[in-house]
């Protein structure tokens, strides 16, 4: 964080200070909410949550240099006490964005909001310093503290920001106004929780609608709810996507034998060809996602080119592919999963088996439960694992209770014998039948709603110890 006095903090979030016998001391560190990442400079923010009050740690955050605590009742050590913690931390991230005059870019969307985020934050930082949101902290408690790990160097500022309801990315833009606005998609996931396809579109598009008139609304050509946002801001509008209306679009793709996929970028400014380190063609729309947010920020298409050539997965699970001595490829695509996901991993896994098939290696997708889709739930498993056949997908194993036997039984409809497909009760379940099944050159992907923990799957295969000894955990 930029360095600020805490008598500075206790102005701008309306506090009182206690136990600070020099309130010109300054917080020079980063703004954390974890008592493990307390160290010499930061600011210390106590939660309190149902089951773990962070004010019970306040004794040992500053013991370990912490300089103060952002508390809602005094602690016994240095702190600023407020009414409403969470209130203070964004009025806090607030003032120092505004403080900070960097360029901020945030993105939302269904679908691909943390591969993209990533994918620009990596294309950026070839410019000039750039601080992102790490994983997936794209709420109101993440985005500030985000927000808050800025420096006076940081250029540029790329926000996720996530909602599961109207309002929320109102809320979180008014806290980091942002200057570039992406929206990738308008798809099914919460769509339990809004009710709705036109619901979401009005929560998402709430992000173009805090755009200045200076400003850029990234925008999804091909996804005609989003397409439509276009009069909701008085910003300048970039349209990206295989559109030939797109401003910024890709031509010639294709994907590699290992399943990368390859594409001519277009530009206003130029073209240049690119070929990802990334997996599957899904990928394509989020590049061009993050090729249009460069250019409006005058980079060339060439040097575009190169950094989406370059640019690896820095979220972990989110297809994360791994060899095994032995041959076998585990795909980890297990943090999170909707429909629209589902579609476009199993889509990777079938490229990524192309050229393993022709040696005998088979192509294995192991799922579990999409969670949030409310009344479209039964349907929506039905089809993905329909789309598992269809796709001729080797084998897939649906894990878990009623989702995933909604999974295994739109395979087992849609199969011709029935033999696709397999419904297993839990992961060491599905870890004991692959163990005993998989063979050199087959491909694994492990895909699930992140409740559902399916990451234990890929974990368990990827160990390397004696027979007995892989457990899912």
């Amino acid at each position: 964080m930029i360095a600020l006095s805490l008598a500075e903090i206790a102005e701008v979030v309306g506090g009182q200070t206690y136990d600070i016998p020099d309130t010109s001391v300054q917080v020079t560190g980063p703004v954390v909410r974890d008592s493990r990442e307390a160290g010499p400079g930061t600011l210390f923010v106590a939660f309190r949550g149902e089951r773990v009050d962070g004010h019970d740690f306040a004794p040992a955050v500053v013991a370990a240099g912490a300089v103060a605590v952002l508390a809602s009742r005094p602690v016994g050590v240095p702190a600023v006490v407020v009414e409403d913690v969470q209130a203070a931390l964004g009025a806090l991230a607030r003032h120092v964005v505004r403080r900070l005059g960097a360029t901020l870019v945030a993105l939302t969307g269904s679908a691909g909001k943390t591969g993209t985020k990533d994918l620009i934050a990596q294309v950026l930082r070839r410019k000039a310093p750039t601080v992102f949101t790490p994983g997936s902290l794209n709420n109101e408690i993440g985005l500030p503290l985000t927000a808050l790990s800025a420096t006076e160097d940081t250029r540029f500022l790329v926000l996720e920001m996530g909602a599961r309801g109207i309002g929320h990315i109102r809320y979180l833009a008014g806290l980091t106004p942002p200057r570039i606005g992406v929206v990738l998609n308008v798809g099914s996931a919460h769509i339990g929780e809004f009710g709705g396809r036109e619901q979401i579109a009005q929560a998402k598009g709430e992000l173009v609608e805090a755009l200045p008139e200076d400003g850029a609304a990234i925008l999804n050509a091909d996804d005609p709810y989003v397409r439509a946002m276009a009069t909701r801001t008085k910003a300048k509008v970039v349209l990206f996507g295989e559109s030939d209306e797109a401003d910024v679009r890709a031509e010639n793709v294709r994907l590699t034998d290992s399943g990368q996929p390859s594409f001519r970028l277009l530009t206003p400014s130029g073209a240049s060809d690119v070929t990802m380190r990334l997996y599957g063609e899904h990928h394509v729309s989020n590049a061009l996602a993050a090729a249009s947010v460069a250019h409006e920020l005058g980079m060339s298409a060439e040097e575009i080119a190169t950094a989406l050539s370059e640019a690896g997965s820095l979220s972990r699970w989110r297809m994360e592919v791994t060899e095994r001595p032995d041959g076998v490829t585990i795909v980890n695509d297990a943090y999170n999963a909707n429909p629209e996901s589902m579609r476009a991993a199993l889509r990777a896994l079938v490229a990524m088996g192309e050229a393993s098939r022709a040696r005998g290696g088979r192509t294995w997708a192991v799922l579990g439960q999409m969670a949030e889709l409310g009344d479209e739930a039964l349907a929506e498993h039905d089809a993905v694992g329909r789309l598992a056949v269809r796709l001729n997908v080797s084998k897939l194993v649906a894990v878990g209770g009623r989702e995933a036997a909604w999974l295994q039984l739109g395979a087992y409809n849609e199969g011709s014998w029935g033999e696709e497909s397999v419904h297993v009760s839990d992961a060491q379940a599905a870890v004991d039948l692959l163990r005993s099944e998989l063979r050199p050159g087959d491909v694994v992907l492990v895909k699930a709603s992140r409740a559902v923990g399916l990451e234990s799957v890929a974990q368990a295969l990827l160990e390397t110890g004696a027979e007995g000894e892989v457990s899912a955990r």
